[in-house]
């Protein structure tokens, strides 16, 4: 649903809108990856200035220099940036702070900082002989790739990981294949280490490449997601499980010819005494896990590398400080994004000298009516103080209203279930890619829902918790209590109201909501 709702976004030009009312504050985002990006659109979202730096070219963080373009392709990701960039943001490419412009300056220059510089530095196997020239972490190769600078690899590549960074790696690798005859310094690890760029000419004639990825948990526990591995398989990856590297081995030049592993038991923990042995190899990419690049700013950085953050986002000891993203724990693309909400949440609250409250019980976002009011032009009128009796027939407040899902997750059991008959999920289609045909083959992987599909989809939403306008309590109530709004008030979020002069609190209406969206408040 959200490539198909992205999709059809960009291919409508639809825009977003930054707040007209300014709050004359500035904030400093460190990082043009997805948090900074995220965090540019909240904070313009609450009328505040956004700059981001970032140390790069271009924007997009790991989206654009981690993450493949047939995961994600590069013209969906332009057009999500560019729409948060032409709300307003200021944007200083090529500058890195804390070498080229010094914390102070920011400091000195803006009302809040927001670190989110991702982690986009690997780590090296931990092992002896990892130091060969022909030994890369998987967050360097995928960089030199998405440079376009990486066109081949060597004949037999291993790649040590488990994660979804290691199968991508593999991936690339397959896709990318080799060459017979290759000059030193067309090597991948010249291309990759010495910023420069294989000749296109060069990979007309590639073959494929032996890929063989190793990791210490069982296959069937890895870490990357389960479609990932599939795929990798299908496109002709070995998988080794339960091994642990414990040596690079080399040659009289110093490079890498091999890399010896020993099995693990089934925990993926303990050593078999007696089982190492070696697996040949032209390029060796560890894919263990990655850190930030701290130069400069090294006092603000734990010993990983990383940053510490407090429930708020808030860098321990350093008032005006935040952070976000995977400079706090590498995780997923859509963690950085809402971490990046929670983040300018806090800076808000900063910058307008409020306490931080305790974050809710669920942590999310949530519809807001306010919100589709104002859209919908039924904005409520401005309150006049003044003495009130009741509000019934008030245009200043919202009636009948309560979002039980900003409060509580609702359980099954208060859900009318018979409401929702079964409906196999819709699922995308797929365009699966063979070990025959992985050579070259760099199209996106899964196709976006028709309109027809995904309507089908959307309508399996069980809008737990909100009112979705099925009628139930209009048609089951005894007392004609319950009623349909006017249609020249209704938007999404107010469809019904109550006559409280009726309603003798006989709780039919909540005993037939699909959505537990009525709660009669009597406690459990």
């Amino acid at each position: 649903m959200e490539q198909f709702i992205g999709d059809t976004a960009l291919a409508n030009g639809y825009t977003f809108e930054a707040n007209p009312k300014k709050t004359g504050k500035k904030v400093a985002i460190i990082g043009g990856g997805c948090a900074g990006l995220a965090a540019a659109y909240q904070l313009l979202l609450k009328g505040h200035d956004a700059t981001i730096f970032d140390e790069r070219e271009h924007l997009g963080g790991m989206m654009r220099y981690g993450i493949p373009g047939y995961r994600t392709p590069r013209d969906v990701l332009d057009g999500e940036i560019n729409r948060i960039i032409n709300m307003g943001v200021e944007v200083k490419m090529k500058t890195k702070v804390g070498v080229d412009v010094k914390v102070e300056d920011l400091e000195n220059d803006y009302d809040a900082i927001l670190w989110a510089i991702g982690a986009q530095s690997g780590r090296p196997l931990p092992i002896a002989g990892a130091d060969a020239p022909n030994c890369l972490t998987g967050v360097d190769f995928l960089a030199a790739f998405n440079e376009g600078r990486l066109k081949l690899v060597s004949e037999k590549v291993v790649v040590v990981g488990g994660g979804d960074t290691s199968i991508d790696v593999a991936s690339v690798a397959r896709r990318l294949g080799h060459i017979t005859n290759v000059n030193e310094k067309d090597r991948p690890e010249n291309i990759v280490l010495g910023h420069t760029a294989h000749d296109v000419a060069a990979s007309a004639v590639r073959q494929g490449a032996e890929v063989v990825l190793t990791t210490r948990a069982p296959v069937e526990k890895m870490n990357a997601a389960q479609h990932e591995v599939e795929d990798a398989l299908r496109e002709g990856v070995s998988i080794q499980g339960c091994l642990s590297p414990t040596e690079v081995i080399k040659d009289a030049d110093g490079r890498a010819i091999a890399l010896r592993l020993q099995k693990l038991e089934d925990d993926g923990k303990t050593p078999i005494a007696g089982s190492e042995f070696d697996i040949k190899a032209d390029l060796i990419v560890s894919a263990i896990g990655q850190t930030g690049d701290v130069r400069g700013i090294e006092s603000l950085a734990n010993k990983r590398g990383l940053m510490d953050a407090d429930q708020h986002f808030q860098l321990k000891d350093k008032p005006g400080h935040f952070v976000c993203g995977d400079i706090v724990r590498p995780h997923l693309l859509t963690t950085a994004i809402g971490q990046a909400s929670i983040a300018v949440e806090s800076i808000d609250h900063y910058m307008k000298h409020e306490d931080l409250r305790r974050r809710p019980k669920v942590d999310k976002h949530h519809f807001d009516l306010i919100s589709k009011l104002r859209e919908a032009g039924l904005s409520p009128s401005d309150y006049k103080p003044g003495e009130q009796w009741g509000t019934n027939e008030s245009d200043f407040a919202i009636h009948n209203y309560e979002d039980r899902s900003r409060q509580e997750i609702i359980p099954s059991d208060k859900l009318f279930l018979v409401h929702f008959p079964f409906t196999p999920r819709f699922k995308r289609k797929e365009k699966p890619v063979s070990s025959e045909e992985v050579l070259g083959n760099f199209s996106e992987r899964m196709v976006v829902y028709d309109n027809e599909s995904a309507v089908e989809e959307a309508k399996r939403c069980m809008s737990c918790g909100m009112c979705f306008e099925c009628d139930n309590c209009v048609i089951y109530c005894p007392q004609d209590a319950i009623f349909r709004v006017k249609k020249d008030k209704r938007t999404m979020g107010r469809y019904v109201d109550t006559d409280y002069n009726k309603c003798v609190g006989c709780h039919i209406c909540a005993d037939v909501c699909p959505t537990g969206y009525i709660d009669m408040a009597m406690g459990d």
